[in-house]
């Protein structure tokens, strides 16, 4: 086994902090390679996102309620809460005839501090809408709707919704079995499972062979700033690949992505949770293997916007 990168934070030329962070990466072929421990288990967290929308086109509900890519981007999304998300939102609820309060995620600030702020401003208060995960919850809601599901509840785990089509797609995708495991929650109520960093990676390497899934992908490249929204890693990111590269993020430190053409996908967790390694992480393996983005590792500021320090991994 190899040491896991390790993510040095410094201010000034003084080592602060530092986070270990553990990758593992598969090709189509099955090939697997990686640092510190890939084998580890995880909660995929939003880096599932992708895999969980899978049934969004299998079911044929996509189709039968003329989604766009928008829409299915918004799907996979993390997404800031940004006035495009939420009018998405609005118009892909109306599409299907819901409204906000059909949504079980919850209501959220928005993530994005500028629409948040504005918010605030305006005297309104944040809804369902305004969740990061609003748009996975639309999907889930369409796939309901299109199979004639009671969606109430369907974000429990044993909804026909969650037992007989999103869980079993993650199994599939992922070739691991769930069955006997209780799920955590996640943040917007879902159930979240635990299984090896490498299956994740897996998972994601599969998708760029399914057309469902090299469609989802697509549709995530075409549209980046959906995917997640103003400076955000995730967008950064697929929008200086120019559509080489898909990437999702997920919490606590994990973070996916795949090369749709060749099949190479990896599967981040920083050991710790921090976020900032799992992106510094990201970058620095993009680079090793051998993608060309300009998009450059974060920099510490202070309140005044001077630079004070850097992030740097080391294999």
């Amino acid at each position: 086994m190899s040491p896991p990168l390790v993510v040095e934070v410094l201010r000034g030329s003084a080592v602060e902090s530092v986070h270990e962070v553990d990758v593992s990466v598969v090709g189509r072929d099955g090939h697997r390679s990686g640092w510190g421990n890939p084998s580890r288990l995880v909660m995929a967290r939003s880096a599932l996102k992708p895999i969980q929308a899978l049934p969004l086109i299998t079911s044929g509900a996509a189709d039968a309620f003329g989604l766009s890519d928008a829409h299915l981007a918004l799907a996979c999304a993390s997404h800031g809460g940004e006035p495009v998300h939420v009018e998405l939102v609005d118009d892909w609820l109306e599409r299907i005839g819901c409204t906000s309060e059909d949504l079980e995620c919850g209501p959220q600030l928005p993530s994005a501090l500028a629409a948040g702020h504005e918010l605030v401003r305006a005297g309104q208060t944040p809804d369902r809408r305004h969740n990061n995960c609003s748009g996975k919850h639309c999907g889930f809601l369409t796939v309901c709707r299109h199979v004639g599901l009671d969606p109430r509840g369907y974000i429990g785990v044993d909804h026909p919704l969650q037992r007989d089509l999103i869980t079993p797609a993650i199994e599939t995708m992922c070739g691991v079995s769930l069955d006997g495991q209780t799920p955590g929650i996640d943040g917007c109520g879902i159930p979240v499972w635990q299984f090896p960093l490498d299956r994740l990676a897996a998972g994601w390497a599969g998708m760029t062979e399914r057309v469902e899934g090299q469609r989802l992908m697509a549709a995530m490249v075409a549209n980046p700033f959906l995917v997640a929204g103003t400076d955000r890693c995730c967008t950064n990111v697929m929008e200086a690949a120019a559509g080489a590269l898909v990437v999702k993020t997920g919490a606590e430190g994990v973070f996916c992505g795949a090369h749709p053409e060749s099949g190479l996908a990896w599967a981040i967790k920083s050991r710790d949770g921090a976020q900032r390694a799992a992106e510094a992480a990201l970058l620095w393996l993009i680079a090793d293997l051998g993608f060309s983005i300009n998009v450059e590792m974060p920099t510490l500021r202070n309140w005044s916007g001077q630079t004070v320090g850097s992030i740097r991994v080391r294999p």
